[in-house]
């Protein structure tokens, strides 16, 4: 899993499906990403939801409004980059196992429910975001993937510089490099992925308008 300000962790890339608004919520339009837009009730959802999987409070507050949007606006390029490649969608049931093992961290009857009622979502909003941060998951490793080569000086020097710190540690018993790499592969490749897509981010937006509501940040 992708761990970057996508909070994918705080450590979960918590995601959502953008879809034009209809003219009667125009003004609850927050940014606009070329044609697309994303409105206020989705960085709000965005926020609640992000909130519950990291067990942390609801913060509604102007920053954390803008660290949402930036999310979102990352969310929509990856979508385009999607319907355009015909990206095939996993079905909405392939997020059933990670609702159940959300919901199984709140063992108590009722617990569950009580949770989504104080975050201010539903379970439908919760599957959604979950389906979502699935698709993109797999989106980016079908995108970024095959792309990655690591010569194997480069696993090697990687293995040094780590070897090093540990006899900095004090650690006496360092696992060979043969024993390493694997692991070290599996790390490598998902920081250049990281790095992939980082970049392809950067260069996306620059070819496409973004706009700001500055009242809904302010």
């Amino acid at each position: 899993m992708r761990t970057r300000h996508i909070a994918l962790p705080a450590g979960l890339l918590v995601l959502v499906v953008m879809h034009p608004a209809p003219a009667e919520i125009i003004d609850r339009i927050a940014v606009s990403v070329g044609n697309q837009v994303i409105t206020e009730d989705q960085i709000n959802e965005e926020i609640r939801v992000t909130a519950l999987l990291n067990r942390e409070r609801v913060d509604l507050s102007s920053a954390e409004k803008k660290k949402a949007a930036e999310r979102l606006i990352e969310q929509v390029l990856m979508k385009r980059d999607m319907d355009f490649t015909h990206y095939p969608l996993p079905q909405i049931s392939e997020s059933d196992e990670s609702l159940k093992n959300i919901e199984s961290e709140y063992p108590k009857d009722g617990e569950f429910q009580k949770a989504l009622q104080d975050y201010g979502i539903t379970e439908d909003d919760l599957r959604r975001h979950l389906w979502w941060q699935l698709t993109v998951l797999r989106f980016i490793d079908y995108r970024f993937r095959p792309a990655i080569q690591l010569p194997d000086a480069d696993i090697r020097k990687y293995y040094e510089q780590e070897a090093a710190k540990l006899r900095e540690q004090g650690v006496k018993e360092i696992p060979s490099f043969e024993d390493s790499r694997e692991k070290i592969e599996q790390t490598m490749t998902q920081q250049r992925i990281d790095q992939a897509l980082d970049r392809w981010l950067g260069d996306t937006r620059t070819q496409v308008e973004i706009r700001y509501r500055a009242g809904v940040f302010q």
